[in-house]
């Protein structure tokens, strides 16, 4: 037995020193921070249209309409927001908002069609958004969420580094909120978790396979788009912000992801289910619907994140020693994050428990897929009624 504690620990220290020193410095988030990174204005700015789907969001979608009117761009600007069967008064509140703007002129509040088989829903309210901004031959498409506030300088940023780093697709991570209990706990963890998998470093490098990027603010060369086939090439994807970013660096294009707490989601999570609901909609589709990636993804958690905490408290000097060690890595690690957060450094040591939540949430993932339940996005069940390649 001692023998085997011994074994776990120094596994366990071995994972934690390959995530700190190995892993594209994904945890060493002023890097990729856009607040404070320089931007150069432009002589002359390309045109952007913003693309906004938009499913029951009346609690939100005036705050969201109002940002992107607001925004302070020197160059020709649009909004498209597709109404995705909205069975509120979304577009009632969209236009409203647009007039008490006075730039009503410049939005557009399309009506979606009828959802076609291999699509998922938010994608299909994208395809309908861009053909309409067609029109408007613009340079950028915007594509952001309809819960989400953006600061006025936003686009500018954004449409800067694209033009500055000859960028195709350029995505900022926007603040969640982390006010509640349950928020403080797990949402900090979800950021850092992404970053594990998409490392912002190996994305922006031509010479990684990796490529990640966040759907709630992503920037798209409209050549890209078209180079990549335009939305029709993920049509069937849950993920599909990183699908959008695989797509548009496997066809050779550049792409970036930062962070920003500027941009903030208006979305809150009042109770543990509702942000477990947020992690089993998509987290049995990162495992591509895999059994055996399942089984090792939960044992990998938990020889990443419990057995340090665990064997801390071994009577053995060598198996607590590793095991100090490595959630002492893990909280270091962690630290940035709930810096960027701006909450107490206390909150650090308990990452182990979010990484429990977390695997839990990831089973019932799978649960819900293998009974026809999964991707579940606005009361649709989006993921595929049978597993594609890979699945066991």
């Amino acid at each position: 037995m001692l023998s085997a504690a011994i074994i776990l620990a120094a596994v366990s220290l071995c994972i934690w020193i390959v995530l700190t020193f190995f892993r594209g410095s994904f945890w060493l988030l002023r890097l990729y921070d856009d607040d404070i990174a320089p931007h150069s204005s432009l002589k002359n700015w390309p045109r952007v249209v913003a693309v906004l789907p938009a499913r029951n969001e009346a609690e939100t979608i005036s705050q969201t309409v109002e940002s992107l009117l607001t925004q302070d761009y020197g160059g020709e600007f649009h909004v498209v927001l597709v109404d995705d069967h909205s069975e509120d008064n979304t577009a009632v509140l969209a236009r409203r908002s647009a007039e008490l703007c006075g730039r009503g002129d410049r939005v557009e509040v399309l009506a979606a069609t009828p959802l076609p088989p291999e699509w998922t829903g938010k994608l299909w309210a994208l395809n309908q958004g861009i053909e309409l901004a067609a029109k408007y031959e613009a340079d950028y498409l915007w594509f952001t969420d309809a819960d989400i506030v953006h600061a006025p300088d936003t686009l500018s940023r954004l449409v800067s580094r694209a033009e500055q780093h000859r960028l195709e697709l350029t995505s900022l991570m926007v603040i969640l909120q982390a006010k509640t209990f349950p928020e403080r706990l797990l949402i900090p963890p979800f950021l850092y978790f992404f970053l594990k998998l998409y490392p912002p470093k190996w994305s922006a490098s031509p010479e990684s396979k990796t490529a990640g990027a966040a759907g709630g603010c992503i920037l798209l060369r409209n050549s890209a788009l078209a180079r990549i086939g335009g939305m029709a090439a993920i049509r069937n994807q849950v993920i599909d912000d990183c699908a959008l970013a695989r797509a548009v660096k496997s066809s050779g294009g550049a792409i970036w992801m930062g962070l920003t707490r500027k941009s903030a989601s208006l979305r809150s999570y009042r109770s543990f289910s509702e942000i477990r609901d947020l992690i089993a909609r998509t987290a049995f589709t990162q495992l591509n619907y895999s059994a055996l990636l399942l089984l090792g993804t939960v044992v990998g958690m938990m020889l990443t994140y419990l057995v340090p905490v665990v064997l801390s408290f071994h009577r053995e000097p060598l198996v607590w020693r590793l095991s100090l060690a490595a959630w002492v890595l893990m909280t270091i690690t962690y630290l940035p994050t709930i810096r960027f957060y701006r909450l107490s450094p206390l909150w650090a040591p308990f990452l182990p428990v979010a990484a429990a939540f977390y695997s839990f949430a990831t089973a019932l993932s799978a649960a819900r897929f293998w009974l026809g339940r999964g991707g579940q996005w606005k009361g649709r069940s989006q993921a595929p009624a049978k597993a594609g390649n890979g699945a066991a």
